[in-house]
């Protein structure tokens, strides 16, 4: 969308201007042309009907502004095809938290369920879905050996449903001499022609996903219901559910999952969406934690795969261009403590917008901004004075991938890898000041981490959604040292 004279003079104010009203000036509707599974064909429509509606802006849904599964089910209509599709298990299972000896389950199930998940000789304590938390549940499954192969099954109300790509990997141990990979990006519309994206990233078998905002295109700020719908059919593609079942699952948001195009939480928890949309959020992810809980909640969140730390950072929720914040407070702090203490090879830190000056949109809706630019430097100050090794930064946003290079006077470079434009239809315009810019059709992100080596290596790949590499940029542990 290209930016209006006024929007430009409002650039410091207008989120939080549009999100105060409690508007949807921006909605996108949900994209249905080119869909072929049956399951959506029947379901799609419903669910759009009920939750969206007819406005264009997402206000119309017959439930109200907090529909959600418990409403759908009170319609004999949704029940039958619930019946006809043998959708008890209606999302998930979306692996999550991924431990050397322990894995996270995520499941929602159409009405209330017992629910339990086994893993070989291993099961999870059974947990019953309830309709205050929209039908779903996380188990956790433990007594697992590191950097191993596992296949599962799920157990609804006493049935056992198993499916071939019920299997993962658990994490392997610190200090454990493996290679492995994982997946990234953004700009992940669902749009129905370009879906077998996630089936062919599901088949590179990655260790995990990391989710970086723009996951889902709700750009609705007021109507839970119409939230929930776009997690529904995300998490109903086929292609997309072969993904989440065997690959961990982190995520956080960005603009267009937390309210909408540019926008700003702003400071604090005054405004009235902030703890029900997060709420909605936290329903439909498996993340270790998010942001630090309902005293300060946020969707900011740190895991470890063996010797590779990773950060994954909120830079919506509390964004105050005011205030010169692109994390708030107490986020800088975790993030500042967080990365003073890690031990892994390598640390990845993710932003749902870009780190680099000179990327875009001359930093109206970047770390570039002259108002994120002095927490954006703390931070890389911080990497120097206690010469932490090993710092990767990637990012999304922007609808093409990239690779840059930050030269820094007292440390080592630091590269930032962008990638986002999983399955968008909309592309930007590459830079000729990167390192390398691509925007041709659909692809992800992928770090390969080979840890065998007294120089461990890192290997950044686009991968285009074919699965085939278009690009690779390796950077041994040595390229980012202070030594």
């Amino acid at each position: 969308m290209k930016t209006k004279p006024w929007m430009t003079l409002l650039t410091p104010f207008i989120g939080t201007l549009l999100l105060a009203a409690g508007t949807s000036v921006w909605a996108k509707e949900p994209l249905t042309g080119g869909e072929q599974d049956p399951v959506m064909l029947d379901l799609d429509p419903y669910l759009i009907d009920a939750l969206y509606g007819s406005d264009p802006k997402g206000q119309t849904g017959r439930f109200g502004a907090e529909g959600g599964m418990p409403d759908l089910l009170s319609e004999p209509e949704f029940v039958k095809l619930v019946e006809k599709h043998d959708l008890k298990l209606f999302n998930g299972p979306m692996l999550g938290d991924l431990k050397p000896t322990s894995a996270k389950f995520w499941v929602r199930t159409a009405g209330p369920a017992r629910v339990q998940v086994n893993v070989g000789e291993q099961a999870s304590a059974s947990v019953q879905t309830a309709a205050e938390d929209d039908f779903t549940a996380v188990m956790t499954v433990t007594g697992l050996q590191p950097f191993t192969d596992y296949t599962y099954s799920v157990n609804i109300d006493g049935r056992t449903i198993q499916s071939p790509t019920f299997k993962f990997r658990t994490a392997p141990d610190k200090g454990q001499a493996v290679d492995f990979h994982v997946t990234f990006g953004s700009g992940s519309r669902y749009v129905p022609p370009n879906e077998f994206a996630w089936r062919n990233m599901a088949q590179s078998r990655p260790l995990a996903y990391l989710g970086l905002g723009d996951n889902v295109y709700i750009d609705v700020v007021n109507r839970r219901g119409a939230q929930r719908l776009f997690y529904y059919r995300r998490c109903l593609s086929p292609a997309y559910r072969e993904l989440i079942a065997g690959v961990g699952m982190y995520a956080v948001w960005d603009d267009h999952d937390m309210a909408m195009n540019d926008s700003s939480g702003g400071s604090g928890l005054k405004a009235d969406w902030k703890r029900p949309n997060w709420k909605v959020f936290t329903q439909n992810w498996n993340n270790p934690h998010y942001g630090g809980g309902p005293e300060m909640p946020g969707t900011w969140h740190s895991f470890s795969l063996g010797d590779v730390d990773f950060f994954m950072t909120d830079g919506r929720f509390y964004r105050d261009k005011q205030d010169r914040t692109m994390l708030g407070p107490d986020q800088k702090q975790w993030l500042l403590d967080g990365l003073a203490k890690a031990k892994g090879k390598f640390k990845v830190i993710a932003s749902g917008t870009m780190w680099s000056d000179g990327a875009d949109k001359d930093g109206k809706d970047s770390w570039a901004g002259t108002w994120a630019r002095n927490e954006r430097d703390e931070i890389f100050h911080l990497i120097n004075d206690r010469k932490i090794d090993g710092v990767i930064l990637i990012s999304g946003d922007r609808h093409r991938s990239d690779i840059w290079k930050i030269e820094r006077p007292r440390g080592y470079p630091l590269y930032e890898f962008v990638s986002a434009k999983v399955t968008n239809q909309h592309t930007h315009q590459t830079f000729p000041n990167a390192v390398w810019s691509y925007n041709e059709g659909n692809f992800w992100g992928q770090l390969h981490f080979d840890l065998r080596s007294d120089d461990p290596v890192m290997t950044f790949k686009c991968i285009d959604n074919s699965g085939e590499v278009v690009k690779e940029f390796p950077l041994k542990l040595s390229e980012l040292s202070h030594d």
